[in-house]
């Protein structure tokens, strides 16, 4: 069994697949090594056990909106794709989304995910309560306000195996999606990221495309010296776009603008990929940017396409924007790691003196200092290091 990349081929012995909450705790209880397997959307070994997998995507994937109080409750392997559908229908919305829908829940709360926009943060923090069976099946309640909640959000699944989620929820809205083409050297950064809902750069480090998802109409002439799609783009220049959500400034539904991708389609280069990510303080993003350009040149032979976006801040302790307004610089890269590794070297090296963090679920080789705390709160909870793994032991130091 693989990932979706398949660049990870998992070692764990077995693929338990529980059907009740019962059974889940009976078979975490009476495992010395497990862990839970989302949707597979990570490119690192994050998710592997060296003892058994756990899925959860034939447990309960109820949806129960709360409208009194503007909360979700939901299946840990619900994907975005479903929730997003259901939470229309009866009016409500998230306030952001990631690239891809297709994602579950609980993986991508648990890594950090997010999407852009300067006033937005990361899916992560959206989460006002979790439900997980820990290391001797017993189940752990956390709301926000606890003092653990903060490092029991972003996880990275030391603590446990999330069941359920709640998650704050927003009005629905409406957005409207625009490609404006070849924006020039020299534009102001935060000006054009403030300028939508969520606004994402596409870059070879050469030329530059705006993903620009605003609720108002775009209103005619220059955007800061940039030309309007001539039809629907697909992020990775020279793909068709059939996969991905509809442009040209037409209205839809939040849920249809704010991921790139269709629900109905394969995601991104279907699989044809390997991915990272850093997030580095949204002060640095000029600075940042202009030293990748300068290596552009040695990046774009095992480039397929980057992302720049932006996160506002939250207070989870292992989330890569925690305490700071980030900018995030993602990288497509071809599937050929021996080609790709040194090429990411390069860009850690690059990106050092900006204080990058990764994104937990895509690949990097430099890993960033852990919190104390959080060190503290995985020895509270699973002691004999029941839901560790390789990755877990470099993440998190010191624990078993």
């Amino acid at each position: 069994m693989t990932n979706w990349a398949g660049n990870i081929a998992f070692r764990a012995r077995d693929v338990h697949r529980p059907t009740t909450l019962g059974e889940l705790q009976r078979l975490v209880a009476g495992s010395p090594a497990v862990r839970a397997l989302g949707s597979g959307h990570s490119f690192n070994e994050i998710a592997d056990s060296p003892g058994e997998l756990v899925a959860l995507d034939r447990m309960p994937q109820a949806v129960e909106i709360d409208s009194a109080a503007a909360r979700v409750r939901v299946g840990a392997s619900t994907t975005y794709a479903r929730l997003a559908s259901v939470l229309h229908a009866n009016g409500f919305a998230l306030a952001n989304l990631a690239s891809l829908p297709h994602i579950s829940v609980a993986g991508s709360v648990a890594t950090g995910t997010h999407g852009s926009g300067v006033t937005n943060r990361s899916l992560s923090a959206a989460v006002s309560g979790l439900e997980l069976v820990t290391a001797d099946g017993s189940m752990a309640t956390l709301e926000r306000g606890d003092a653990d909640f903060p490092g029991a959000v972003v996880a990275l699944g030391a603590l446990g195996v999330v069941t359920t989620l709640t998650l704050d929820l927003v009005p629905a809205f409406e957005l409207r999606q625009y490609v404006r083409e070849d924006l020039p050297p020299g534009y102001p950064f935060e000006e054009v990221m403030a300028d939508g809902h969520s606004v994402s750069l596409f870059t070879d480090w050469r030329s530059t495309r705006v993903w620009l998802k605003r609720r108002t109409e775009l209103p005619p002439g220059d955007w800061y010296g940039t030309r309007p799609a001539g039809g629907p783009r697909h992020p990775v220049p020279g793909m068709p776009a059939g996969s991905c959500t509809e442009q040209l400034g037409v209205p839809g539904p939040w849920h249809e603008r704010l991921p790139h991708f269709r629900s109905d389609s394969p995601p991104s280069s279907a699989g044809d990929e390997l991915q990272s990510e850093f997030l580095l303080p949204r002060e640095h993003a000029t600075e940042a940017l202009a030293a990748l350009t300068a290596v552009g040149d040695r990046i774009r032979p095992v480039l397929q396409i980057s992302e720049v976006r932006t996160v506002a801040a939250d207070d989870l302790w292992m989330s890569p924007s925690r305490d700071r307004d980030s900018v995030a610089v993602h990288f497509t890269w071809v599937k050929d790691w021996a080609a790709v590794l040194p090429v990411l070297t390069l860009v850690e090296d690059v990106l050092a003196p900006f204080d990058p963090r990764p994104h937990w679920g895509k690949l990097f080789t430099r890993w960033p200092s852990c919190p104390e705390r959080f060190r503290e709160l995985v020895s509270r909870y699973d002691p004999a290091g029941t839901f560790g793994n390789d990755f877990l032991r470099h993440a998190v130091p010191d624990t078993s």
